[in-house]
């Protein structure tokens, strides 16, 4: 049986599955995406599907730190909006 890859939340910090997570990626020139295949190349961190741990990870400002970059408000939306069972804008 093939083990499943095992990522960490930034959100609450335990690990899960990398299938049960969201990906979120910054690439060579600085632009915050959300990674729905786990394919998307740049650096990359993993949230858990909640709003709990979104809104942990906002309040500490932890995406924010390890990409060292302001994250856009409409970057936490989207994250927000796929939780939900919604789809991305832009």
């Amino acid at each position: 049986m093939k083990k499943l890859p095992q990522r960490t939340c930034i959100g609450c910090n335990s690990k899960k599955d990398k299938k049960e997570l969201i990906r979120i990626v910054k690439n060579k020139n600085e632009e915050i995406n959300v990674d729905l295949t786990g394919k998307m190349d740049g650096r990359g961190i993993y949230i858990c599907k909640n709003e709990e741990c979104l809104d942990k990870a906002i309040k500490n400002k932890r995406i924010s730190r390890t990409f060292e970059m302001e994250i856009a408000n409409s970057i936490y939306e989207n994250i927000r909006k796929i939780i939900n069972g919604g789809e991305i804008i832009g």
